[in-house]
């Protein structure tokens, strides 16, 4: 018997024998129990109500059984979400550039340690679990980074499904914790099933009906397959769109035929936030929320994320005949078992990951971590006549750009919020003297204005700026709490446990912000407003904006200012539920960018590097965005946006050597920047040491190894439409004529990859061949060398170009060579098959490639067969 069900045993005989026997009488609270048994006994004192409402992502406690509420709905995509004081890692997509899954396992670790040690304190306080602050975690995102428009690709590892595959089981492997052990430390939750990926403006009414079996299986399905039967995740969500005329959550092909009946998964099936919802208001398949309840409980899903729930009308269904309670009794046993593995019903004395303490948060360790792991995503893209690494001895070097001290930018989205961040320009100080360093923004990431405050001439009550009013309530009633004088442009938010203004309470405020604007000339004035939470407009008491969003919501109101008139100014507020609030007022005049004024600035500056790319602000989560170049989260085109292109021009023209380091977390079409920069340096959104990371490299101090794990396409014209779900045309696996190829990715020295020899090239069946590639390393300086692996069945004509199916870190030092050693069997051959409908290895001949890139002229062959 295990050891650890045998304490539990014993510490349910103690505490019966201690007196509290009538605390603790009924099987569901035996611990010696399997988590199965005692879920059963639990869902059979139920009634048809209450199981309905332990079926809300946000579920209420139970106290007549001991039942506590519980949140399914938390966040960990890199690092713990939604909270302060956590130590915040690169974002998805960079660490997949990584090629690194066992640091990829670490960092999970540390998560899961960090996101219990949050759940241990609050315990500890007795404080009321709220949204985000769980043991279930949705993460990791495991879609296929389709299209690099999609502003959700950055949570994704990519474009590729075995690299995907291989990132997420590290994921799912570091937050939920051995397999042998009693508890589970976390779940987590592989998502968005299936075939998602973009647009955002239309992931609500979108039915995908172009997807071919082909690229079903052999595409979109392979991550999820292996996160369910390789690395046992125990939460799977359902995705918004339909697939051929169903919504995902209520598809039973996708949640029962594949995902159990094929799979075998037995764990727990949540909806996206909404989702069900979705089928009566906006894919209009239900007729109202009785009918979406059932649909959704019939297909499979067993938790729904929402607002206005949709399965509180489950009891209706089963009045009405649409559902069985034996039905809901399924769906409600899968979930009380998932709390009964997390050890959320018992003692803290017994669950061993209870004694995870506080002081792991944001821990040295931890930031090393970070920092380790930001250090392995970089990847250098271009380096002519090796203008890198930047000589310290300098005279004077500029750092500019619109994220050479974005602190935002770094922590990417779906994140927490750090102690510290060290920006890019933090990293770059840190190295050298004041007086080699000239810095200044220079230009925004998009808007190709610059806005000179009027903060100034605004007053009220006869002191300059803006008065702030604030209520401990969000409708403004009562007496404030406090009243303040921004004399600044405003600039707040609740991250990292902040709070708009002194006694105000991070949820559950409002705030009004006032002013009277008296212009000392005549100009044409924009009043710049964005918040995240509802808010209100006022000037000269006309509403001229209303917005309510999730995401950060700009309004830009313009007039014109006359002067000698006076223009008063209301902003009210009230922070939304479950989200963190923030605020931004600013009040000017805005003038185009002077590109010669910031070359004046730059005259003894021969070397210059340009910190640019786009931002969290700009890509993600269905975002209320509708700007050139980007709609909703997405974008409309993958270039550089125009007002960089241009400032990185001037620079180029004016004489200076121009290192560009890009950060975004998608591929820029970067071939005018190719011919204007002399560097360029993808950081993606590296976490909170990210500045130090790409300081390190700049400087020389670390030797930059990342490849890319998506293509970078040369233009927007490579594109197929964005709604178009087949493969034909995307990805290394269905084009070559990248500007950038997947796996591509420059160090600053030179390696060679020799003749790899096999152990057989014939593989039989149950068998394994070792394939031993010698890396040579004939540069000056120490580097790592990622070897990949790719195959390709020269018989199918349809089938991808190639494919990979395994990879190697290879540490080689200066003038020596390695070798990687890579095992290959059945698994990695295994690709579609148009008899079967199904991806399998068959008998046959197969090419072998590999090499430093996905690109032909970085690869080398060898031809296996299979036989059976």
């Amino acid at each position: 018997m295990n050891k650890n069900v045998i304490y539990a045993a014993l510490m349910f005989v103690v505490t019966m024998s201690s007196g509290n026997a009538s605390a603790q009488q009924f099987p569901y609270q035996n611990p010696a129990l399997s988590a199965h048994e005692r879920a059963v006994d639990l869902c059979g004192r139920l009634t048809l109500e209450e199981k309905a409402s332990l079926m809300l992502d946000d579920s209420p406690a139970i106290p007549r059984l001991g039942i506590k509420r519980f949140q399914w709905w938390s966040e960990a995509l890199h690092g713990v979400a939604n909270m302060g004081d956590v130590t915040v890692f690169p974002e998805p997509i960079g660490m997949a550039a990584s090629f690194n899954d066992g640091m990829v396992y670490r960092v999970f670790d540390a998560t899961s340690d960090e996101m219990r040690a949050k759940w241990n304190e609050l315990q500890q306080k007795g404080g009321d679990v709220t949204r985000f602050h769980a043991l279930s975690v949705w993460t990791p995102n495991v879609n296929i980074f389709r299209d690099p428009r999609w502003g959700r690709g950055q949570e994704t590892y990519g474009e590729d499904p075995y690299l995907t595959s291989r990132m997420g089981c590290a994921v799912v492997r570091g937050l939920q914790g051995p397999e042998d052990t009693k508890y589970r430390k976390l779940w987590a939750c592989a998502k968005h099933y299936a075939i998602h990926s973009g647009p955002e403006w239309a992931r609500h009414t979108d039915n995908i009906t172009d997807v071919t079996p082909r690229d079903l299986w052999e595409t979109y399905m392979p991550a999820f397959k292996s996160l369910v039967q390789d690395a046992k995740v125990r939460e799977v969500m359902c995705a918004y769109q339909r697939w051929d005329d169903e919504p995902c959550c209520g598809n039973t092909r996708l949640l029962q035929q594949i995902l159990r009946d094929e799979w075998g998964f037995k764990y727990l099936v949540v909806s996206d936030c909404g989702a069900v919802t979705d089928f009566w208001e906006n894919h209009k398949v239900s007729s109202n929320a009785r009918n979406a309840a059932a649909k959704g409980v019939l297909a499979g899903t067993d938790v729904e994320c929402g607002f206005n729930y949709v399965y509180k009308s489950v009891p209706e269904a089963v009045k009405y005949g649409a559902l069985t309670e034996e039905e809901v009794d399924k769906h409600v046993i899968r979930l009380l078992e998932g709390r009964f593995d997390l050890g959320e019903m018992d003692d803290n004395k017994i669950v061993s990951w209870s004694k995870i303490p506080v002081s792991v948060l944001c821990s040295k360790a931890h930031r090393q971590l970070s920092l380790d792991m930001a250090l392995q995503t970089m990847t250098l893209l271009q380096n002519n006549n090796e203008v890198l690494p930047l000589d310290k001895k300098v005279k004077k070097i500029a750092f500019i750009g619109p994220n050479v001290d974005n602190e935002p930018m770094m922590w990417g989205n779906y994140n927490g919020t750090p102690r510290q961040t060290i920006t890019i320009l933090d990293g770059i100080k840190s190295r050298l003297k004041k007086n080699q360093v000239v810095t200044f923004k220079g230009c925004d990431l998009v808007n190709d204005q610059t806005l000179d405050s009027y903060f100034d001439q605004c007053s009220m009550d006869g002191k300059m700026g803006f008065k702030g009013t604030f209520w401990n309530n969000r409708e403004m009633n009562g007496k404030p709490v406090t009243i303040t004088q921004e004399k600044n442009p405003v600039q707040v938010t609740t991250y990292g446990q902040h709070s708009f203004a002194p006694n105000v309470k991070l949820t559950g405020f409002s705030a009004k912000y006032e002013t009277v604007f008296r212009p000392k000339q005549n100009a044409k004035v924009l009043l710049d407003v964005a918040a995240c939470g509802h808010y209100e407009v006022y000037l000269n008491g006309e509403k001229k904006s209303e917005k309510s969003d999730w995401r950060t919501a700009e309004s830009r109101i313009e007039f014109e200012g006359v002067k000698g008139k006076e223009y008063q100014i209301e902003i009210r507020y009230a922070e939304m539920p479950n989200y963190n609030a923030n605020m931004k007022i600013n009040i000017g005049h805005e003038n185009p960018i002077d590109y010669q004024a910031s070359l004046k600035q730059l005259k003894d500056c021969e070397t210059v590097v340009f910190v640019g790319g786009i931002s969290p602000q700009l890509e993600g989560e269905e975002m209320p965005i509708e700007i050139p170049g980007f709609k909703g989260g997405d974008r409309t085109n993958i270039e550089l946006p125009k007002v960089q292109r241009n400032f990185l021009k001037a620079l180029k023209e004016a004489g200076k050597k121009v290192v560009f380091v890009n950060c975004s977390g998608s591929a820029i079409a970067l071939t005018p920047e190719t011919e204007s920069c002399d560097a360029i340096l993808q950081a993606w959104y590296p976490g909170q040491e990210g500045g130090e990371a790409v300081a390190r490299v700049l400087f020389g101090e670390y030797n930059p190894a990342g490849k890319l794990p998506i293509t970078f396409y040369k233009n927007s014209e490579q594109l197929p439409d964005f709604k178009d779900y087949s493969m034909k045309g995307r990805t290394y696996r269905y084009m070559n004529d990248a500007l950038f190829p997947f796996g591509y990715g420059l160090s600053y020295t030179s390696f060679r990859i020799g003749d790899a020899t096999l152990s057989n090239s014939i593989l039989k069946k149950g068998e394994k061949i070792t394939l031993k590639v010698p890396v040579s390393n004939v540069g000056k300086k120490d580097g790592t060398e990622i070897v990949q692996v790719y195959v390709k069945n020269p018989a199918d004509t349809e089938g991808p170009l190639k494919s990979l199916k395994a990879f190697e870190r290879v540490e080689v030092k200066a003038g020596k060579t390695a070798e990687a050693v890579i095992t290959l069997d059945s698994k990695n051959f295994e690709l579609f098959d148009a008899a079967t409908n199904t991806v399998r290895a068959k008998a046959g001949k197969y090419e072998v490639y590999y090499g430093s890139s996905s690109a032909g002229k970085d690869l080398k062959k060898l031809d296996v067969s299979i036989e059976y």
